[in-house]
């Protein structure tokens, strides 16, 4: 390779820099007088879509609120046996504590109760019984029922289903 194949290149690779600098600052240029030419009021980048919340979209508010000892009552084990899949990662319904304490008999039985389990102190300072309302308070959202809680479990939302695994839980002991 001969020094002009060598000085074509380099001029090649300066010309190709030359051409994306003067087409930054074309595309710069045009951006700028856009903007000027809406004024001196200052822009976001993009658009902001406004969303009305439940209630003013007329959802959940219009629904009366079940209370939970009706949907209780007509709640159906054998339906919660196929939502315990969610809860059996981590727990067990034989006796044994996996990452979270075994349920077994957990309906009726005192808050931190189980022997060899770590709970914490959110759940530890809770006193009484889980009662099948205040399972369905804790499965509805952990982190809000025991803020402080180890459970990493997002929750369940759906009433019914709430109820339904209750249900089994409570047909097992």
């Amino acid at each position: 390779m001969d020094t002009m194949t060598m000085t074509k290149i380099v001029g090649a690779g300066c010309g190709a820099l030359l051409v994306f600098l003067l087409g930054a600052w074309a595309g710069e240029t045009i951006y700028h007088v856009g903007v000027e030419s809406h004024g001196e009021e200052e822009h976001a980048e993009g658009y902001a879509i406004e969303v009305a919340s439940a209630e003013e979209a007329g959802g959940a508010s219009d629904e009366p609120e079940v209370p939970f000892e009706e949907v209780y009552a007509a709640a159906s084990a054998e339906a919660g046996e196929g939502l315990w899949r969610q809860c059996a990662s981590c727990h067990r319904l034989d006796g044994s504590n996996a990452t979270g304490p075994h349920l077994d008999g957990v309906v009726g039985r005192e808050h931190a109760a189980v022997e060899g389990f770590a709970y914490s102190d959110a759940l530890a300072s809770i006193e009484g019984p889980w009662a099948p309302e205040e399972i369905s308070h804790f499965i509805e959202n952990p982190k809000e029922y025991a803020p402080g809680t180890k459970m990493s479990y997002r929750g369940m939302a759906d009433i019914e289903d709430r109820a339904n695994l209750i249900a089994y839980l409570e047909s097992l002991s």
